[in-house]
């Protein structure tokens, strides 16, 4: 599998384990229908689990560009494959997002409530504040950023042996910090399925929202970028 597949492939099984989770428990007639935030945080946290099993040995599973961003200033990957690998951590949540509307479609057809629909899709915050939203953001990212950075293998990023921990660490994150924003901590889980949003022929859909699409690629971008700095720091010291 090449590194631009792996990582297609991986950010796509992402977003169809996490957008799958937000649509079963926010769409009428589902199984698991109103079934709540911790049924949400676990589904995303085994899409995590699964994209870095699946992709780690092939490229190092970033499956996100803020984790791409934060290697690369912390030395440890190349800044000529940062644009290959958020190409491909895009497609393949586009690719991901199209998959959930396809296995919900007749879900997506029976809700009448336009922001579940776009919750599916991309995060939105209760209480819209974009500097705190921005804030939550830096915060969440942060943390996975620097546990990403001491646990990446020299050059490259997460070793397939590290798939449980970085899972359980988006778990974490879900839990603690997820509340206020939905917890992107990742821009093309929130940018990708959000381009998809616009694109598919949902039923009764609202607007995508992009007024409020910057939030989740800023923050997480200086989340990653403070994170390593830190680790540089730390490293150094």
């Amino acid at each position: 599998m090449s590194p631009f597949f792996a990582e297609f492939f991986g950010t796509a099984i992402i977003i169809v384990f996490g957008g799958g989770v937000v649509s079963n428990v926010l769409l009428n007639k589902t199984k698991g229908n109103n079934s709540g935030w911790i049924v949400i945080t676990f589904g995303w946290a085994v899409g995590v689990f699964t994209g870095v099993l699946i992709s780690a040995p092939f490229s190092g599973a970033h499956l996100n560009p803020a984790v791409s961003l934060a290697l690369a200033i912390a030395n440890k990957f190349s800044w000529r494959l940062v644009p290959v690998y958020v190409a491909a951590q895009l497609l393949g949540a586009m690719f991901g997002a199209c998959l959930v509307w396809l296995a919900y479609k007749k879900h997506f057809d029976a809700t009448d409530d336009r922001d579940s629909k776009l919750a599916v899709f991309s995060t939105m915050p209760n209480i819209r504040s974009y500097l705190y939203n921005v804030i939550t953001e830096i915060i969440g990212t942060y943390v996975l950023a620097l546990a990403v950075l001491y646990m990446a293998q020299p050059e490259v990023g997460l070793g397939a042996l590290n798939a449980l921990p970085v899972a359980l660490v988006v778990l974490g994150i879900g839990l603690s910090l997820g509340g206020p924003t939905g917890y992107a901590i990742n821009p093309a889980r929130d940018l990708g399925p959000r381009i998809m949003h616009f694109l598919l022929p949902i039923q009764g859909k609202r607007d995508s929202d992009w007024g409020y699409s910057w939030v989740p690629i800023l923050g997480p971008a200086i989340g990653a970028a403070l994170a390593a700095a830190m680790f540089l720091i730390l490293k150094g010291a």
